[in-house]
């Protein structure tokens, strides 16, 4: 009990080592951590927004899911300077989240091989669908009860 207070409060980053404390999001200010989350998710939009305005150029798709795909990696990853990325990975393996994450992270790798090596344009197009459901599906996990929900709406109207 004695050591989950001194982690709660902060007490316990002399035990910590020099990784440790490097990548815990807490060795930079909440200011610093604010900024940085916001500049990355703002790249992620950006690039998804870009990638869908090339989709409607001719032979835009292979734009659209590079940037889509970079987007969403971005967008992901920019939660990292808010806990930390050895927090974040954590949390995205939890059991509750561990299918989405598994899912959401071999569309990721699906739709650039589809892109670049198998060069099937429909196919990458399927991936990028797959990655918003997964994405969806991984971010609804962090409010509670929101599965729940989604779940009983779809059955509902389904019924």
């Amino acid at each position: 009990m004695e050591k989950l207070r001194r982690v709660l409060s902060g007490q316990d980053d002399e035990e910590q080592g020099l990784t440790a404390q490097v990548l815990d999001a807490s060795t930079l200010s909440f200011g610093t951590r604010v900024k940085w989350f916001a500049i990355c998710f703002a790249v992620g939009i950006i690039c998804s927004i870009l990638g869908t305005a090339f989709l409607w150029l001719p032979s835009g798709l292979k734009l659209f899911a590079v940037f889509y795909t970079l987007g969403n990696i971005s967008a992901l990853a920019s939660t990292c300077f808010l806990m930390g990325p050895v927090k974040q990975l954590k949390k995205m393996f939890e059991p509750t989240r561990m299918i989405a994450t598994i899912v959401m992270l071999l569309c990721f790798i699906l739709t650039l091989c589809a892109v670049f090596w198998w060069g099937k344009k429909g196919l990458a197009l399927l991936f990028c669908v797959f990655q918003f459901l997964a994405m969806t599906w991984y971010s609804l996990s962090y409010i509670p009860y929101a599965r729940d929900a989604v779940i009983k709406c779809c059955t509902s109207c389904l019924s």
